[in-house]
């Protein structure tokens, strides 16, 4: 077996108005740490992700975020805020659902259809 050493790993998300998109990232709290004309480095709680500017539909509906959070239910008021307040008007957010697998999630589309998961894990 290979030992790559790795230190870091990043995921690249897509984005229909990369504008927008790096806005909408900015506003749920993620740091943006670099861009260019192309590409955001954006780093939440110490993970960092790419939003470049580049989409294909299938992909960006079926690219998804894993994002472990403290409360699921702040973060669909929180987010419903956002919404409201019309900055996106493609985004969308439903109601905390409690999954089978034992977290309470909060499910966030971004503007260019990226899938979020914001999960609470109460003693799982």
């Amino acid at each position: 077996m290979i030992d790559l050493q790795a230190s870091d790993l990043r995921t690249f998300i897509p984005a229909q108005d990369f504008v927008l998109s790096k806005d909408f990232y900015s506003a749920l709290g993620c740091e943006l740490e670099w861009s260019d004309e192309n590409l955001a480095l954006f780093n939440l709680a110490g993970s960092r992700f790419y939003v470049q500017r580049y989409y294909v539909k299938d992909w960006a509906e079926n690219c998804m975020l894993h994002i472990s959070v403290q409360d699921a239910g702040q973060c669909f008021s929180d987010i419903s805020g956002l919404i409201d307040s019309e900055r996106f008007p493609l985004a969308r957010v439903t109601a905390p659902k409690q999954e089978p697998y034992g977290a309470l999630v909060t499910y966030v589309w971004d503007p260019s259809g990226v899938l979020l998961h914001l999960a609470q894990w109460d003693g799982v």
